[in-house]
C-alpha cells in the first residue's frame, strides 16, 4: 500500500470507530448529527439524513458536494465555523439554514459544530443541528 492509500484507510477506520463509539448517542438524541473528516469519510445519524430529504444514512455518505444542503447565504459563516473548529479547535455555534433536497424546503436550525481527533494529527468535526 501507498503512504497515501494507507493513510485513507486510517481514516477510514476512524470514522468507523468513532460512529462506533458515538452510536448511543446518534440513536438517542433528538437532533440531527453528522461526524465530517472530508467529503469522503463522513456520517451521520437518521435524524440528519432525514432531516435534508434523504432516504438513509448511506445514500447520504455518498454525496461529495461540500456545503450542497446549506443555503448560499450561509455557506461563508459554515465555512467558517468548520475551519474555526477543525484548524483552531474550537467550538462553536451559529444559526444556519438548510435545504432540503427533495422539496427545496429551507430548515431553520442552530449548529454547533465541535473539533474531535483520533489521537492522531486527523482533525474530524462533530456537527449537531437543532430546528428552530
Amino acid at each position: 500500500m501507498t503512504k497515501m492509500s494507507v493513510k485513507k484507510h486510517h481514516i477510514e477506520e476512524t470514522v468507523i470507530e468513532m460512529a462506533a463509539r458515538l452510536q448511543p448517542v446518534f440513536d438517542k438524541s433528538w437532533q440531527a448529527i453528522y461526524i465530517y473528516q472530508d467529503d469522503t469519510h463522513k456520517v451521520c445519524n437518521k435524524n440528519f439524513a432525514e432531516m435534508i430529504g434523504y432516504e438513509s444514512v448511506e445514500e447520504w455518505a455518498k454525496v461529495e458536494t461540500p456545503l450542497s444542503d446549506v443555503v448560499e447565504e450561509d455557506r461563508p459563516a459554515f465555512t467558517a465555523a468548520y475551519e474555526n473548529a477543525s484548524k483552531r479547535m474550537e467550538a462553536g455555534s451559529l444559526d444556519v439554514k438548510l435545504k432540503n433536497i427533495k422539496n427545496s424546503k429551507i430548515i431553520e436550525t442552530n449548529m454547533i459544530v465541535v473539533p474531535l481527533t483520533d489521537g492522531s494529527n486527523n482533525v474530524f468535526t462533530a456537527h449537531f443541528f437543532s430546528r428552530k
